[in-house]
């Protein structure tokens, strides 16, 4: 019966789904009914953007790609030789990886993004409109 919700089309039909859920729990588990009301509207704000961006905002897998390469950077070095070593290393992971998202493998295309805010120009920052 979850999944139902997160199969609908927009976001004002996963909540009434939401809604048929919870009031479900609430018979025999009032207090995860009463969870379920408090976290509808995190749960599901992924749906306040464009469809076409739902699955990379709802996963954690590119967050989980950057932890693993992350540790196995640092398994690599084995003993950093201060805190500001560790900083240097993450944060040039997160750079690449930045501009990995950005231009090469981009996460969501510019048009999608552009339905998202109010800058009519939406570009890479290197191109200049």
């Amino acid at each position: 019966m979850r999944r139902t919700i997160f199969a609908q089309d927009t976001k004002k039909e996963a909540e009434a789904h939401w809604e048929i859920l919870a009031d479900a729990l609430r018979e025999k588990q009032p207090k995860l009914g009463a969870l379920m009301d408090n976290s509808r509207d995190d749960v599901l704000a992924h749906m306040s953007f464009p469809r076409e961006h739902w699955a990379q905002i709802a996963s954690t897998n590119p967050l989980e790609r950057v932890n693993r390469e992350v540790k196995r950077r640092a398994d690599v070095i084995g003993i950093f030789p201060n805190d500001d070593a560790i900083v240097r290393q993450v944060g040039a992971l997160m750079l690449e990886t930045n501009d990995e998202w950005a231009v090469a493998r981009r996460y969501t295309s510019l048009e999608t993004l552009a339905r998202v805010t109010d800058n009519p120009y939406v570009g890479l920052s290197a191109v200049t409109v």
